[in-house]
């Protein structure tokens, strides 16, 4: 998918976001020790952000099927731009733990708005292009900002997210002066009809719901292994925390390369169900390559292995799981976000309380999830050929 005007402004609304969620990461230890508080608040914070987007991003999703995508992505920007100011200003930690309960909630407005626009917009075969130059934008913003947060906060810990509230302002101005509407609203009579329990029941045993299902089986392991991997490699190889900072930085330069670059072309001549297979298998090779590392460079291999595959398979799986939603690309695309957002939530949990048994079986069970995924994925083929016959 070439990148259009529309896929400019979304990838610069993705990128804000993600650069404020990564700024937070380095900052967030100090600002807690400068408030008094300690560990548990700070377990507190991280949790209530994948949680508050969790519960709202469906919502988001249904609202926007509704009234359109731009209004809904409007406010999800400029609650955005408020709780990073709420941060810069925070003097408590109850302030602290408002601003990113509300930064939670908003801006879980914008990741599936913007693909379900992706969704509404882009012909099917360039439909994986387009989320994969978002996914490219988000990758950026995970790498740029734990950088750009440590820079900024050497003189202010609160001039980060100052910095981050402009540039989330920026992107509000351009959503409402320039973004068009990919889905515009329609009189009551017309609106889509509410889903109901047995229409939810029939979505979740449909080809959709195993895509769904593998979203948050991916989430679940790409944020188990960030989660523990840091950790590991100190404690097995006592690694520099330049080595360690070198590992995100071939994550998040992978992810850039592949999903901006490669993802549209090697969906057209592969499909969407093949780079989603391929994906899970190299990611429980990465897994268990990182179990099997000896020393820096084996480490880095896995690490590269894991990230491709990972690169691959989420494009792939959000233009498969766009393709079934039909007029409710916004209900599915907050579906999409949550089943990612509750992979957050428990797959850093499930890593951590493994490595405290011992340190080699979260990569041991990240290998047998993936695989066990690569069967779901069989079944979901399986299914979405029935289901177009």
């Amino acid at each position: 998918m070439r990148a259009s005007k529309p896929v400019l402004i979304l990838s610069f609304t993705l990128l804000v976001v993600m650069l404020g969620y990564g700024m937070v990461l380095p900052i967030m230890p100090f600002y807690i020790k400068a408030l008094g508080a300690g560990g548990r608040e700070l377990g507190w914070l991280m949790a209530t952000y994948a949680l508050m987007q969790l519960i709202f991003a469906p919502l988001w999703g249904v609202l926007s099927d509704r009234v359109g995508r731009k209004p809904v992505l409007a406010v999800g920007v400029l609650g955005y731009a408020i709780s990073l100011l709420m941060f810069g200003l925070a003097a408590t930690f109850w302030m602290l733990f408002a601003a990113r309960s509300l930064s939670g909630i908003l801006s879980s407005a914008t990741m599936p708005t913007a693909m379900a626009f992706i969704g509404d917009a882009a012909p099917e075969k360039e439909r994986s292009g387009g989320m994969g130059q978002l996914g490219a934008a988000m990758g950026i913003g995970v790498v740029a900002g734990p950088l750009l947060g440590g820079w900024l906060s050497t003189g202010s810990l609160s001039l980060p997210f100052f910095v981050g509230a402009g540039l989330a302002f920026v992107s509000f101005l351009l959503v409402i002066a320039i973004l068009p509407e990919s889905h515009a609203p329609r009189p009551s009579a017309e609106q889509t009809a509410p889903i109901t329990r047995d229409g939810l029941r029939a979505l979740f045993f449909s080809p959709a719901g195993i895509l769904l299902l593998l979203i948050f089986i991916m989430s679940f392991g790409l944020t188990g292994f960030q989660g523990i991997t840091g950790l590991y490699v100190v404690d097995k190889f006592d690694f520099t925390t330049t080595q360690v900072g070198a590992i995100w930085m071939i994550m998040g330069g992978m992810l850039i390369a592949v999903q901006g670059a490669l993802i549209g072309p090697l969906t057209k001549k592969f499909g969407e169900m093949a780079l989603i297979a391929a994906g899970l298998v190299g990611g429980a090779l990465g897994f268990l390559g990182m179990s099997l590392a000896a020393d820096y460079a084996t480490t880095l291999l896995a690490v590269a292995v894991f990230t491709l595959a990972l690169a691959l398979t989420g494009p792939a799986l959000n233009a498969a799981i766009s393709a079934y939603a039909g007029e409710r690309q916004g209900m599915l695309m907050g579906l999409n976000s949550a089943a990612g957002s509750l992979g957050k939530v428990a797959g850093p949990l499930w890593a951590g309380y493994l490595y405290e048994a011992n340190i080699e079986y979260p990569y041991l069970s990240g290998a047998a999830t993936l695989l066990l995924a690569l069967l779901v994925s069989v079944a979901g083929m399986r299914a979405a050929r029935a289901h177009v016959v």
